[in-house]
């Protein structure tokens, strides 16, 4: 074969090889924009099951040891490095290397680094979540949760406390309703004359809101351990409770008129609570027996709040003779009624009649539980 031949071939193949080339680069190409691009990771929250704890980078600055390690910031979505000093490198206080690492370690555990505890404190402050907006919230709930809700007069009473609570804890972040603030809170009850347990009744308010918020395993983000010596709550002793003897709800009882009279007769004679008493009807009246299953609030009739409430009680028979002759030839609706057929107000009862009758008799006025304290 010819030289120039020779040539001619090896330019061919170069020529094909080129060709070659430029299909598979070509190719290449076209899978390239045919793939699918890789999905955006999820932005998984943080736990710290997912973080295998820390040992900190013990390094030198200055004329000391210092240990770094990564820390969860309010207010910042990624962590941040801290570092705090260990010893110095000479001189006084100079420890060996297994010493250093062994504080480094310390130091990390005191600063709460690696605790589910820490990562949820910051965690709901980076989420804005308000004392006023957790109790809103908690308040909601516990009306309408299925598990043991609560009833229309706790609710009103709560609502009542944080309303004033919320005047001083509102705008507060729920990560820094602690100790310290609920001292704040304690010292501006007792400026404002609140009693002692009228202070317990609204901390208690208080620590449920905090306990309220939980993640999503149901575990509190805020772990608390409240002490009340720190806080400055007062115990609760000396309450006013007015005492009878015997023959003084006797005198009062003589004093009503009426079916006031026989009101009075079945509470002190039974102690049934003033609401029990007023959301009686005639089917729970029997011969000797009285079974209460509901009580009234502000006219409202509802169950008890707990079982025990549901229950049967015993009456002597001159008082089972009164009721009797009080009921007459009813055969249904409330024991005691208005002109309507509706439940009484306990208040109206208390201002138009007990009070009045309490004042007669030159002994201060209270409610109606001292019918149930001298049973």
């Amino acid at each position: 074969m010819a030289c120039h031949d020779f040539i001619h071939v090896a330019e061919a193949r170069e020529t094909i090889q080129a060709q070659d080339n430029s299909i598979s680069f070509l190719h290449t190409d076209i899978v390239l924009k045919s793939a699918p691009a890789t999905p955006d990771k999820r932005t998984r929250r943080k736990s710290m099951s997912r973080r295998s704890g820390q040992s900190g980078y013990i390094e030198k600055k200055g004329n000391a040891f210092y240990v770094r390690f990564w820390i969860d910031v309010p207010g910042q979505e990624k962590r941040a490095h801290k570092s705090i000093r260990i010893c110095p490198i000479t001189g006084p206080g100079k420890m060996t290397k297994p010493e250093r690492e062994r504080r480094a370690k310390q130091i990390i555990a005191e600063s709460g680094a690696d605790t589910e505890e820490h990562l949820k404190a910051v965690q709901a402050v980076n989420l804005g979540v308000t004392f006023r907006k957790q109790a809103e919230w908690f308040l909601d709930h516990v009306k309408t949760r299925k598990r043991r809700p609560i009833k229309p007069a706790t609710a009103t009473s709560w609502a009542s406390h944080l309303t004033w609570i919320k005047s001083v804890l509102g705008e507060m972040s729920l990560a820094s309703v602690n100790n310290l603030a609920v001292k704040e809170l304690v010292s501006q009850m007792a400026v404002a004359g609140f009693s002692p347990k009228t202070m317990h009744n609204y901390v208690q308010v208080v620590k449920m809101v905090v306990a309220s918020a939980v993640n999503e395993q149901g575990e509190a983000i805020h772990s608390r351990k409240w002490n009340h010596e720190f806080i400055d709550l007062p115990q609760v002793t000396d309450q006013r409770t007015p005492t009878f003897t015997v023959e003084e709800v006797a005198k009062l009882v003589s004093a009503a008129e009426g079916w006031l009279r026989v009101l009075y007769a079945l509470l002190s004679g039974t102690g049934l609570r003033i609401g029990e008493a007023l959301a009686l009807e005639v089917k729970d009246i029997s011969e000797g027996t009285i079974t209460v299953r509901q009580g009234v609030w502000n006219g409202i009739v509802q169950t008890p709040k707990t079982s025990n409430g549901l229950r049967d009680v015993d009456v002597h028979s001159s008082l089972a003779a009164m009721l009797k002759a009080h009921i007459g030839e009813r055969e249904s609706g409330f024991l005691f009624q208005s002109p309507s057929g509706k439940p009484l107000s306990p208040s109206n009862i208390r201002n138009r009649s007990l009070h009045p009758i309490l004042k007669a008799m030159n002994r201060e006025t209270c409610g109606f539980t001292l019918f149930v304290d001298s049973v």
